[in-house]
């Protein structure tokens, strides 16, 4: 029995930490450009060069976080079911 309440007190602490990032910090870095907003590339002899703009985050380098996004789709919903 201890080593379920082991995981369940687990499970809870990374919720409420990841919760807790995605109130005080709502976008996260881009994964695919890595926060740049781009995509580098390398021109003839090697060097890096600036390529085209990203297309998951849109040349913003940042992105929702998938749990700022719930939290944003379950709040509207509400919203729309309470009118």
């Amino acid at each position: 029995m201890p080593l379920i309440l082991l995981a369940i007190t687990c499970l809870l602490a990374v919720t409420l930490c990841y919760s807790a990032v995605c109130a005080g910090s709502p976008f996260g870095t881009c994964r695919k450009c890595h926060g740049f907003g781009f995509a580098v590339t390398e021109d003839r002899k090697g060097r890096p060069k600036r390529g085209k703009d990203c297309r998951r985050c849109r040349g913003y380098g940042k992105r929702i976080r998938i749990g700022r996004w719930l939290y944003n789709r379950a709040a509207h919903t509400y919203r729309q079911g309470t009118r």
